[in-house]
């Protein structure tokens, strides 16, 4: 990837990482898929409502909610608004590459983000396809409800980007 590219992505990645569309737990939702990876320890989750459009039962809305890096918060709001209007089939012919394409190309080390995207689609579309090897993660409402409450004070610090002269 030239230089120019690589920066482009990367300002892609942050803008939709900042401004997250369809983040969040979707209530009476008709489809629910969730996945984990144990190599990086991205877990997502999206949610997936449907509606009767021209005689095609077709995605009215998804959202998600992740425990992964910016790059996945911003393929998965990506492909919540692509996959609105298209049948699942349709939704399920999508690979991560072609959910994260608005994003530009991602850098190597982040195309398995596009692909959790893709996979949480696949688990809650296509429940009797064959699932990747990934973490198991009980079904429930909250990924929220998969980590364990901490002990003692947490505290929560923001990461911004600095800069050096």
């Amino acid at each position: 990837m030239e230089n120019d590219q690589i920066k482009a992505s990367t300002q892609s990645v942050e803008e939709a990482a900042k401004n997250p569309k369809n983040l969040g737990e979707m209530e009476g939702a008709d489809a629910v898929g969730t996945v984990g990876r144990s190599d990086c320890g991205d877990m997502l989750r999206m949610w997936v409502k449907f509606k009767e459009e021209d005689g095609r039962k077709v995605i009215d809305r998804a959202s998600f909610q992740t425990f992964g890096c910016q790059t996945a918060i911003a393929v998965a709001s990506i492909a919540t608004e692509m996959i609105r209007g298209k049948t699942a089939s349709e939704a399920l012919s999508m690979s991560g590459e072609e959910l994260s394409s608005p994003l530009g190309p991602l850098p190597p080390m982040k195309i398995h983000c596009a692909q959790l995207v893709e996979d949480a689609l696949r688990s809650a579309l296509d429940p009797s396809a064959e699932k990747p090897a990934t973490l198991t993660i009980p079904s429930g409402p909250s990924l929220a409800d998969q980590i364990p409450p901490p002990s003692g004070k947490v505290k929560i610090t923001l990461l911004t980007k600095t800069t050096t002269a």
